[in-house]
């Protein structure tokens, strides 16, 4: 792996360059062993939380790990392109416009003690556009080799906080064009619906179930990019104890081998069905 800053990885990724790299700021990760047309992408997976926020933050490290998706790029780690967010989302939120991706509240608790200074900010917006510049180089380095891509925007989320019983699984749909995929988005579905998780983990997939797929990382993509298909996938934190900040590395590891096959599978499901 090499550290780069942003005008390399985004020149690597014009050239067509196989690399692994951690931006300068040490904020994000992008490999690329191979260019496919699809891309793994877990922005929620980073815990990295800079020393000069630390004495502000109201927000505990185990409530700070709580709210982000440990393990989600860990997932989809054998896949040929993959980015990832290493900065927690309590400094800034990958998956929010930038004008809410610096959070005053987070989950109804305030999250500084006193105001957030507008430098302080401003270095976290930087890491965000950063990101965003580099997703929009890579995205039109795919689009225009493949004319159609998709990518997997794996997430987790609290399933013992929900009242009701809630999926393995969920996928959020609402912002996609679900004439067009729709047949992707119940393949996938199905697709997961079919992963098989030990310690007798009940295993089910549906859409729109718990969330919705609001997110600004599909969001960005789906709006700048008109042939590609983002895939908010969530995963119930049934791979660890949210409550006990434990994971269990038998059930990320069933779900990353089974993913291993599925993944590749539907994506090139998908660019046969898209591309004829």
């Amino acid at each position: 792996m090499q550290r780069l800053p942003i005008e390399s990885i985004i020149s690597k990724i014009e050239n067509e360059d196989i690399f692994h790299a951690v931006s300068e700021d040490y904020s994000f990760t992008l490999k690329i062993e191979d260019y496919a047309p699809y891309v793994c992408g877990a922005v929620h997976d980073g815990h990295q939380f800079r020393k000069d926020l630390w004495d502000n933050c109201l927000h505990s490290a185990y409530e700070r790990w709580y709210e982000e998706d440990p393990e989600t790029k860990h997932m989809v780690i054998s896949h040929p392109i993959l980015i990832a967010g290493c900065d927690s989302r309590f400094e800034y939120d990958l998956n929010r416009d930038p004008e809410n991706a610096v959070f005053d509240t987070a989950w109804g608790k305030q999250l500084w003690k006193n105001p957030l200074p507008e430098v302080e900010k401003e270095k976290s917006l930087q890491k965000h556009s950063n990101f965003y510049k580099v997703v929009h180089a890579l995205m039109s380095k795919l689009e225009n080799k493949f004319g159609v891509c998709v990518v997997y925007d794996m997430h987790s989320y609290n399933w013992q906080r929900w009242d009701r019983e809630v999926p393995t699984w969920n996928l959020g749909t609402s912002n996609i064009d679900n004439d067009r995929f729709g047949n992707e988005v119940e393949s996938w579905r199905q697709m997961l619906a079919s992963i098989e998780l030990p310690n007798q983990i009940k295993q089910t997939a549906k859409i729109n179930d718990t969330f919705q797929g609001n997110g600004y990382f599909l969001k960005y993509i789906t709006r700048n990019f008109k042939n590609t298909l983002v895939l908010a996938t969530e995963i119930a934190k049934v791979y660890c104890d949210e409550y006990k900040q434990v994971i269990y590395p038998e059930v990320v590891a069933a779900v990353e081998q089974q993913l291993q096959s599925l993944l590749p599978k539907h994506a090139n499901e998908f660019y046969n069905r898209q591309n004829h």
